[in-house]
């Protein structure tokens, strides 16, 4: 229970009290139960989606902004700093990291946050509107293995940073990788066919992500596991629009 009170602290803004006597295993296997908050997090947003009348913009808006609130913008700070990093940075990997830790956002930050959540916003309606609102369970369970692959696969690169203590090592096993099977195995059965198309789209994001993060700075940091978690909602959620309304 230590592990998964961890997890939800650090990924959603729920009335959760860190546990003081957690152990580094229990705090390093929290990231093990990120697609179990996920879930948590979908079937919030579903049961407050049911509460709206489908077909207005004002659901959709609701249901995009109780979506923030319950992360805590967390995610999408981490797309906003990788935005003004990958441009700024202009390849360098410690001018990279320089920018990334930089709070202020530039223009690019900006730009990238009001075209995203633009794109989340349509998606979200065309997907309540067209009945389709059990997308809101699947889509934050899958895109929180986003960060379980990640520590799985790629160096931690951040000294001192948010996400040292929770680098996975042999002692993990072969968990992640059934974390992963458990949690595509739900998604299909929640969606069918359309949970493969996802499940695709999830996996290309993280191969993307993952190496433009390897490249440039050869391994991660917090703020790439962040937004490669908003940039895998946002690819599901708009492949399921498309196919909604097609």
């Amino acid at each position: 229970m230590n592990a998964l009170r961890a997890a939800l602290v650090l990924l959603t803004t729920l009335p959760v009290r860190y546990p003081v006597n957690i152990t580094e295993t229990e705090k390093r296997r929290s990231v093990f139960y990120y697609p179990l908050v996920g879930l948590l997090i979908g079937l919030i947003l579903w049961g407050f989606a049911y509460l709206l009348p489908y077909g207005s913009l004002v659901s959709a808006g609701l249901v995009l902004s109780l979506w923030v609130i319950l992360t805590g913008a967390l995610h999408l700070d981490g797309l906003a700093d990788c935005a003004d990093a990958w441009m700024g940075g202009l390849g360098d990997k410690n001018r990279t990291l320089a920018i990334l830790k930089d709070p202020n956002a530039g223009a690019i930050a900006v730009v990238v946050l009001i075209l995203f959540l633009c794109l989340k916003f349509f998606a979200i309606d065309a997907l309540l509107d067209s009945g389709h609102a059990v997308f809101l369970i699947a889509v934050p369970t899958l895109a929180r293995l986003f960060p379980v692959l990640l520590y799985a696969t790629t160096a931690y690169v951040r000294q001192g940073g948010l996400g040292e203590g929770l680098r996975l090592d042999h002692r993990d096993g072969e968990v992640p990788w059934v974390v992963a099977t458990i949690t595509a195995i739900l998604v299909i059965a929640l969606l069918g066919s359309s949970g493969v198309l996802i499940v695709f789209f999830s996996s290309l994001v993280f191969f993307l992500v993952r190496g433009a993060s390897v490249r440039r700075l050869h391994g991660f940091t917090g703020d790439v596991a962040g937004a490669g978690i908003e940039l895998t909602e946002l690819c599901c959620c708009v492949a399921l629009a498309l196919v909604a309304i097609s």
